[in-house]
This record gives structure tokens, C-alpha cells and sequence, in this order.
């Protein structure tokens, strides 16, 4: 029972013939029928300071691991301030990990699959992150973040660090500090980093532009399997597995599994030098996951050898400029006061479908330039 719940107890229990005398006390004030209540005050957090939580972080510790993110997902301004600079004193100790994304349709089996794979590379010494990312609602802009109930006993691992993080309005299912994470996280020594991203859909190209890996689980059963291969995120997979392979759902993902295999076949690889694989596991028995962290090690030794690992990541740090540049170069168009009197009239106009959408952004183009 819940302390909210349970019945204080007085000073002395009366028996039942002596109930009325100890009512009578109570009323003269001769005795308190309950003892006060101690109102115990939670010492408050110090303030966030970037020589702390750097050094915390360089020493693997996990809360400061935690309000280092929460200090770089803030948009408070003194927050950012301290992000800035952690980032920059953090980003010499980064690089040195695997980096993979997981997608896939909701009840694909993502968390399951997570914990499963977690669990393994801690047992076998490689510390693992899990940035995982909860769809935020549209309407209320709130998230349900709870990938620690789903991998319960991951997160009870110390040898792992799982962070749930609102999508927001990002589109691609990733948090819009979701690449900042990452280079906390392999500072503070994590070997292998997951992204989990919110599902599936052509917009969710963002993580494909910061993880080496990208692989798509998938089900078998859920309906005709080549429906979804249409140009999109298959074919941006450098794994495709079929989860749930146990049971009587062995024989269908088997044959699921193969026909993933015949498309890829014929598909462009999205990572040159690499040929994509399909592959069946269970995240509930653990059968197949092993053999998934292999065809990882096997990727990353191939394009290493080839150099063209440290290349990609190169590439992805280029993108990652650009995007953050449009993303506030777009902030500061709609801060600048100068164009909100013929910013608001134009979009009145537009929405009363007076004047055309295009004509209305070139006239705002023309005051803006």
C-alpha cells in the first residue's frame, strides 16, 4: 500500500473497552490521535556546469551522461550555452563506436529486439546505448517515453545507458538532437550506439544520414510483404530481418525472409561496397541475434578495409552542417520583424485563397532579398 494509503497510527492503541475513554481524550486534546506529519525536503539539484558534467561523462557515469542530453535537447539559452561547450570538449573522445539504426512497423518488435542484442554485447563486453525516440502527439505535443518499461532488464544493466527522447515535429522519426546524443554517449565510452526510431515511412531518412548500419525489421504474416518495397526504405537497408522467428511463425518467416532476399538482389545497394542481407531472429528466445552483431562487425571490417568507413562519416558531418544551417537559417526568417506585417497579410490572403501559395512566397522572397 501506498504511503498516500496507509492509516497513521496513534500513540497508543486502546482496547475495545477503553475506546470511548480514549475518544474522550482525543476531544479534550490530552492526546493526539495521529502523530504530525514530517514533511522531508528533497536537497535540489545543482545547477548544470560543463567542467562537471564533462568530467562525469569522461568517467562513464550515467546521470551525468543524462543531464549532459537533457542540457543539449534544452532550448533554454544558458542550457544551450553549456551544450556548446560540452559538445565541443566531448567531440575529441567520439567516433569510436558502431553506430545503428533500427526501424521498422510499429509491433515489429524494435524494443524486443533491442533488449535482446543489448543484453548480449554487455555480456560480452561492449557497453550499449539505446537513443531511442517516441512519437511526440500532434495535438498535444506530449510523449509517452517509455522504452525503459519496454527493455526493463536492459535498463537495469549498468553496463548499459537507454535514453528515450520526444520525436517532436522532426520529421524521419528522429529527435532533432538525436546526432548531438551520440557524441555524448561515445564519450562517455559506450562501444555501440542504437538510434530506434518512431516507424516506417518515406520521410524517415534522418538516420540513415547518422549511423554506419541501417537495419530494417520487419514481420512476417502482416500482409503482403512486397507492398512496402516501393523505392523507400528498403532500399536504404544494409539489413533487412524478419523479428519473430519462433514458434509456429518460424516456416512464414523463413519464407518472408527469402523473399526479402530476391528484392534486395535487385536492388542498388545504398552503401557502396556492401551487398545487403536478410536475415531471420527472435528477440523473444534470442535465436539469429548473435548472427545479426556478426554481419555488423563483418560491414564495418569491409569498408574499413576499403576506407570508405571514415569517409561516410565525413560525408554525414557535411549534411549534418547543412541541415542544422537551414534549420535556423529558416528560425531567423520567421524571427525577422521586419518582414511580419507583409508575412501576416500574405498568409491571410492565402488562406482565403485570394491570391495563388507561389505568388505569395515569391512577393515575400522579393521583400526578404
Amino acid at each position: 500500500m501506498s504511503e498516500k494509503g496507509k492509516t497513521r497510527s496513534p500513540e497508543w492503541h486502546p482496547s475495545d473497552a477503553d475506546k470511548t475513554k480514549f475518544a474522550g481524550e482525543v476531544m479534550a486534546g490530552k492526546v493526539e490521535a495521529s502523530p504530525p506529519i514530517k514533511v522531508v525536503r528533497r536537497p535540489r539539484r545543482r545547477p548544470l556546469d560543463a567542467d562537471e558534467l564533462y568530467e562525469g561523462i569522461l568517467a562513464g557515469n550515467r546521470t551525468a551522461l543524462a543531464r549532459g542530453i537533457t542540457c543539449v535537447e534544452s532550448e533554454a539559452p544558458r542550457h544551450q550555452e553549456i551544450a556548446r561547450e560540452l559538445l565541443r570538449r566531448c567531440l575529441p573522445h567520439s567516433g569510436n563506436s558502431v553506430r545503428i539504426g533500427i526501424t521498422g512497423i510499429p509491433g515489429a518488435g524494435k524494443s524486443q529486439f533491442l533488449e535482446c542484442m543489448g543484453k548480449m554485447l554487455c555480456e560480452a563486453d561492449h557497453p550499449v546505448a539505446v537513443l531511442a525516440v517516441d512519437p511526440s502527439s500532434s495535438v498535444t505535443g506530449g510523449s509517452i517515453l517509455g522504452d525503459k518499461t519496454r527493455m526493463e532488464n536492459l535498463c537495469r544493466d549498468v553496463r548499459a545507458f537507454i535514453r528515450p527522447s520526444p520525436a517532436g515535429k522532426t520529421l524521419g522519426g528522429v529527435a532533432a538532437k538525436t546526432r548531438e546524443s551520440v557524441i555524448l554517449c561515445e564519450a562517455a565510452g559506450y562501444k555501440v550506439i542504437f538510434v530506434e526510431t518512431v516507424g516506417v515511412g518515406q520521410s524517415e531518412i534522418a538516420v540513415r544520414s547518422m549511423v554506419d548500419f541501417f537495419l530494417l525489421l520487419q514481420l512476417a504474416g502482416a500482409g503482403d510483404e512486397l507492398q512496402g518495397i516501393k523505392k523507400g526504405v528498403i532500399e536504404m537497408a544494409d539489413a533487412i530481418v524478419v523479428n519473430k522467428s519462433d514458434g509456429d511463425n518460424v516456416r512464414r518467416t523463413k519464407v518472408a525472409c527469402g523473399e526479402y532476399a530476391r528484392v534486395l538482389h535487385h536492388l542498388h545497394p545504398f552503401t557502396e561496397g556492401w551487398e545487403p542481407k536478410a536475415l531471420c531472429c527472435s528477440g523473444l528466445e534470442g535465436t539469429g541475434v548473435w548472427e545479426i552483431w556478426e554481419m555488423v562487425q563483418e560491414f564495418c571490417q569491409t569498408l574499413k578495409a576499403e576506407k570508405r568507413f571514415d569517409e561516410i562519416r565525413a560525408k554525414q558531418n557535411a549534411k549534418w552542417f547543412r541541415s542544422l544551417l537551414e534549420q535556423r537559417v529558416l528560425e531567423a526568417f520567421y524571427r525577422e520583424q521586419g518582414l511580419s506585417s507583409s508575412f501576416a497579410e500574405l498568409e491571410i490572403d492565402v488562406s482565403a485563397g485570394r491570391i495563388p501559395v507561389i505568388e505569395a512566397v515569391e512577393k515575400i522572397m522579393e521583400v526578404s532579398c
